[in-house]
């Protein structure tokens, strides 16, 4: 019989522990207590009543994962940072054909890694699309999330120029891929009151796309040991949309936690490898050795809270990230450019200590290979501002299955 912890009921339905207690106290869910270990426990009978427990439990991923290109098919990439977005999408099978970066230090991480990639640095504005013009199946990238200025009543794709988002939408206009792909963080369709996304639906529109209905998805879902979302916008060309539907890709059938990422098991076949840190200062590290596993600031005794959180600890609001410890059975809290920070500390289970490179590196499922160019505090901002490998690999899965399929209806080898 399988079971499920309460931490892992509250990822599994993205809900609170507390929201799981109300259900327990109106009889929505009655918990058992596992003999073995004293805890609260769960049944997968139990959860089923609910979708997106039901989604796991019937998953298709094992078949999905067997997905496989018909054809060589060509990606460029934008903001391909220290190369997440591109890398699953390389394990899907997608042929990675141009990548560019403005950052120095994410270029030469995409160069060590990839010698045979053509990685071009610098500003996107200076690239010329035109010359990738049909031999382009997939557009990639993360836009940064940036305000439009509303001067008139409507706003066009000439009205965004300065921003990134239009060096994306000009690289879509000039190559005229298939599809494309564009991430963002889940901020985006709330950003100015959901008018930035409503420009960017109406401006893929006009440059002669049709989009799958723009969704957030949780990497925990896609065997990434991580509670972190990101919002992806998916576009088919319109000469090409009315013949297939896009699907996404399904759920892993269980949640990865930090223990899956740090020792080995099905994500490693080896325990994290040893890798420089940050440490924190000596009187931070003796109160946050205090901090129970999973724990944070309002798990310290009184005292304590008061001389770590100074002026905050008479503000409201939960600052959860605070003095924040992460739990071996929990996945990891979203990684943050840097795991010391005082907001938003991703402390170590077990050791008074950051998060490593490479610890943080397997919570963003990069395999143990892929090195990062630059300082420590460099490494870590790349890391941090990855698409998780894992998550990737799920959407390249989607995409190569959308490519076969208009291969398929277009008669193409």
């Amino acid at each position: 019989m399988n079971t499920f912890s309460l931490a892992q009921v509250a990822d599994i339905l993205s809900v609170s522990k507390s929201n799981v207690g109300q259900w327990e106290r109106n009889k929505k869910l009655i918990p058992f207590i596992n003999p073995l270990t004293g805890r609260k426990e769960y049944t997968e009978e139990q959860l089923a009543q609910f979708d997106q427990a039901k989604a796991m439990f019937s998953t298709k991923w094992d078949v999905e994962k067997k997905t496989s290109p018909a054809r060589k098919y060509n990606c460029i990439e934008l903001f391909a940072g220290a190369g997440g977005l591109a890398l699953g999408l390389e394990k899907a099978g997608l042929h990675t054909m141009m990548l560019n970066e403005i950052d120095r230090h994410a270029c030469a991480t995409l160069k060590i890694n990839r010698p045979n990639w053509n990685v071009i640095e610098g500003d996107v504005s200076d690239i010329d699309f035109l010359k990738y013009a049909e031999e382009v199946d997939v557009l990639s990238g993360g836009f940064p999330c940036q305000a439009f200025s509303y001067a008139g009543n409507k706003l066009g794709f000439e009205d965004t120029r300065g921003t990134l988002f239009f060096e994306f939408g000009r690289a879509l206009q000039e190559c005229s891929p298939k599809i494309f792909i564009a991430e963002n963080v889940r901020g985006l369709v709330s950003h100015d009151e959901g008018r930035t996304l409503n420009t960017i639906r109406e401006v893929f529109a006009e440059l002669g796309y049709t989009l799958v209905e723009p969704k957030i998805l949780k990497a925990i879902f896609y065997q990434v040991p991580q509670k972190r979302e990101r919002l992806f916008i998916i576009g088919i060309r319109n000469d090409l949309a009315d013949q297939v539907e896009f699907a996404w890709p399904s759920p892993y059938k269980r949640i990865m936690t930090l223990k899956d990422a740090l020792q080995s098991g099905e994500l490693y076949d080896c325990d994290v490898p040893t890798s420089p840190g940050q440490k924190y200062p000596k009187r931070k590290a003796e109160i946050i050795n205090h901090v129970p596993q999973g724990g944070y600031w309002k798990d310290l005794p009184d005292d304590l809270q008061r001389e770590y959180m100074q002026k905050s600890y008479f503000l409201g609001g939960g600052k959860t990230g605070m003095a924040r410890r992460l739990s071996w059975d929990e996945p990891s809290l979203t990684l943050t450019c840097s795991p010391a920070q005082k907001q938003t500390e991703r402390c170590h289970p077990e050791e008074t200590r950051p998060l490593t490179v490479r610890e943080y590196a397997r919570v963003q499922t990069f395999p143990d290979g892929w090195e990062f160019a630059g300082s420590v505090g460099q490494q870590y901002k790349q890391i941090g501002n990855a698409v998780p490998v894992n998550l990737s690999y799920a959407i390249g899965r989607s995409i190569v299955r959308l490519l076969n399929e208009l291969d398929d209806i277009s008669g193409v080898n």
